[in-house]
């Protein structure tokens, strides 16, 4: 059997085969087990490379050409698609816990398996469709049936679509400045083409817009997976053209343009959430502000640069899978979201509330949380080049924390006499629960990810050389 099959058809099979035939009960503990066993097969079974169990010899092999494309997976894939797989689960073993509505596991499982075809798919500019393809399949978990669809859902799909001919046309052009790289009009054009590109797929300033919005428009729970695994994917997709094109990775014009394009959205992301009076849109300026700290990563002058991506991308699933599963618990009371209506609520919700001020917490780099290593080790980084972006993305950082002050204050500005309840089921307690112990493991004992991180440099050929 080949990777492809094993961890692109097969989940895909499955997610269409919840939403027609199966159960809707049984529908999060199907999706969250299958993503766990491929997240465990990829641990285990090394990609093209044959494997004896007693007389028995197991070999996946790499490749498979489906519609005159070879979609490819090696070895080095194996750990990123053990990460994947393994935080997909998280999010599907929460979607009872969340309330949302069934039929996300299995979209949800279907736009995995488009977004993992999207790092498979050869020749790799075909990974534009894909990802495109997955925001399209996203839409119906967006918008209920029979409802109008807001701003923030029509801004989206318009957005991601819209990337997907600026990142052909540079793929194109790119072909002809790699066979002269001294023609600087036509490096100038496609860079700029490709960064367009880019800058529509991640949500660069000003193009963020949709995400506050959807955040109030949609299901929290839905849009913080959308938040985890498109630009997830999508910088996994860069981090690719940087590793193909020379005159990419080697160009200061193009690290600088990078560079300020990250610090603008981690310093823009983290003032505009420091004034909102919404809790759903402050975690869209948060994950704002992560994306803004990839982006930075990636316009790094290092070798480091693919250690820190993933340092950053790793805990981002987990933080916004808890910040998402307490704001959905939260909303069942407060349908707004506004701080007028969650007042008082840490007695009412006293887990959902402190799960989602350590994931807060962990977002803004504060020590112990998930957050602290990666942002630690960008400071660091940051430090050697450029005195100014550290400022900067501390005055975001700070926008942050200034906005989790401000939510904590309103949760537990309540009357003395209210008494403490716990209106939190015990599903949802022992999610939050093991999102919470999950945030504190990986920021006292960061080397847990070591094993994932040492081995994901060899997905990139040059990049970081």
């Amino acid at each position: 059997m080949s990777a492809p099959l094993i961890w692109i058809l097969i989940p895909f099979v499955v997610g269409f085969s919840i939403l027609f035939f199966l159960h809707q009960r049984f529908a999060p503990l199907i999706a969250g087990a299958v993503s766990a066993i491929l997240a465990l097969i990829a641990l285990i079974f090394p990609i093209d490379t044959a494997l004896l169990l007693g007389s028995i010899s197991i070999k996946i092999s790499a490749s498979i050409q489906f519609f005159g494309r070879s979609f490819a997976l090696n070895t080095a894939d194996g750990p990123l698609i053990a990460i994947i797989y393994g935080l997909a689960a998280m999010w599907f073993f929460g979607t009872e816990a969340s309330g949302t509505a069934n039929r996300f596991v299995s979209l949800g499982l279907m736009i995995v398996a488009l977004l993992t075809a999207s790092i498979a798919v050869e020749p790799f500019l075909f990974a534009a469709l894909l990802l495109d393809m997955a925001a399209m399949l996203a839409i119906p978990l967006l918008v209920p049936i029979y409802q109008k669809p807001g701003r923030g859902v029509i801004r989206f799909l318009t957005y991601q679509t819209l990337a997907m001919p600026f990142i052909l046309f540079s793929g194109w052009m790119l072909a002809g400045v790699e066979a002269s790289p001294g023609d600087v009009g036509s490096t100038l054009q496609a860079g700029t083409i490709l960064g367009l590109g880019f800058a529509f797929l991640l949500g660069v300033f000003p193009l963020y817009n949709w995400i506050p919005m959807l955040m109030e428009e949609a299901s929290p729970y839905v849009t913080g997976f959308l938040l985890w695994a498109l630009p997830t994917f999508t910088i996994i997709f860069a981090l690719g053209f940087l590793d193909r094109y020379t005159w990419l990775r080697t160009s200061p014009q193009i690290s600088n343009a990078i560079q300020f394009a990250g610090v603008f959205m981690v310093a823009s992301g983290g003032l505009f959430a420091s004034q909102q009076k919404h809790i759903g849109r402050i975690m869209g300026y948060a994950a704002i502000v992560e994306t803004g700290l990839l982006i930075l990563a990636m316009g790094l002058k290092s070798t480091e640069v693919v250690n820190i991506t993933f340092l950053l991308l790793i805990p981002r699933g987990l933080e916004l899978a808890v910040w998402a599963l307490a704001l959905s618990i939260i909303k069942r009371k407060a349908y707004s979201l506004r701080f007028s209506e969650i007042q008082g609520m840490a007695r009412s919700y006293p887990v959902a509330v402190a799960a989602l001020i350590l994931a807060h917490l962990s977002m803004t780099g504060f020590p112990l949380l998930a957050g602290f290593p990666s942002r630690l080790a960008l400071w660091q980084e940051l430090a050697r080049q450029s005195l100014a972006t550290s400022f900067w993305v501390f005055v975001g950082l700070l926008g942050l924390l200034i906005a989790v002050a401000r939510t904590l204050a309103v949760f537990v500005m309540a009357d003395e006499k209210k008494a403490w309840e716990w209106n939190e089921s015990w599903v949802q307690t022992t999610m939050l629960g093991l999102g919470v112990i999950g945030l504190f493991i990986l920021g006292m004992f960061p080397q847990t990810l070591q094993p994932f991180i040492s081995k994901l440099p060899t997905l990139f050929e040059h990049l970081g050389q």
